[in-house]
């Protein structure tokens, strides 16, 4: 699979592995594409597992619609179901990174059909963020999701200072090599403002997500050393799942963990997939 469509919107899709293999769907965050995947699709590979991580909307060419509700969370759900569907190899192993992780939260929660296990990376149950809002200093570190509600501004500066940009994501975990594709990507792509319509969209989700729990197995992994989201979120996850929960923290790690650990956080993945087989 190279693509798959939903409502006139194509998504350009990296497949990877063998194709007999079981079905590993990988969902990327901001602001990044499928690629952010290969290292940690390469140890999976090896494994046995076929890896299908899209380039989700917003991101992929052929999927940018306008509006900030074109990008709720019960479309980015709705279109990870159509892939899934699409693809017809019964439920996958679900792992997400950043906002693949809140995609990835409401379907396991949502679709637990689709699921057979399910990896979470640094961004928690939406329920667990909130609550740690008002139990540590994560509104201090969300500041940036409240200035991305801005229209245009926060696209303009970032086009207008690129090489800044680029400099911060660097210092914060990613090499410059992948801070280079990510600026050529997204940045200097119409990708940039899809994107920041997650942010945007955060405000239409219908309350009861934040209250809905995960019936699946379920790994969450955070990182010590995550500029943007604390420690309080990732414990609290645990009270939105009613299956089997495990919390691995990376020490030294910071937000792009998938970049900066993939064998280790494909370790991990395996180890919840290990623990539904057989």
């Amino acid at each position: 699979m190279e693509q798959f469509t939903r409502d006139g919107l194509t998504f350009d899709v990296i497949d990877s592995g063998p194709t007999d293999g079981d079905v590993v769907l990988l969902l990327h965050g901001f602001p990044q594409t499928g690629s952010s995947w290969s290292g940690v699709s390469a140890v999976l590979n090896e494994h046995g597992f076929r890896t299908i991580a899209p380039t989700q909307r917003g991101y992929s060419p052929g999927a940018r619609p306008r509006g900030r509700r074109a990008y709720r969370t019960s479309e980015l759900t709705a279109d990870a179901v159509a892939l899934v569907e699409q693809l017809d190899r019964g439920p996958v192993h679900l792992v997400g990174h950043d906002w693949g992780a809140a995609v990835a939260w409401s379907l396991a929660a949502s679709r637990p059909d689709l699921v057979r296990s399910f990896t979470s990376v640094s961004v928690p149950h939406p329920g667990a963020f909130i609550s740690s809002m008002t139990r540590s200093r994560q509104l201090l570190r969300s500041w940036y999701m409240f200035a991305f509600q801005v229209p245009r501004l926060p696209e303009y500066l970032i086009r207008r200072f690129p090489d800044r940009f680029e400099a911060k994501l660097s210092s914060g975990g990613l090499t410059p090599e992948e801070a280079a594709e990510i600026r050529r990507d997204v940045l200097e792509t119409d990708a940039l403002t899809g994107g920041m319509n997650w942010y945007r969209a955060m405000m239409l989700g219908a309350p009861r997500d934040l209250k809905r729990r995960v019936a699946v197995p379920t790994t969450h992994v955070w990182s010590d050393a995550d500029f943007a989201l604390d420690r309080a979120g990732a414990e609290l996850a645990a009270d939105y799942v009613t299956a089997d929960f495990r919390l691995e923290v990376f020490e030294g790690v910071s937000h792009w963990i998938p970049d900066q650990r993939p064998t280790e956080l494909a370790d991990v993945i395996l180890a919840r997939i290990a623990s539904v087989s057989g």
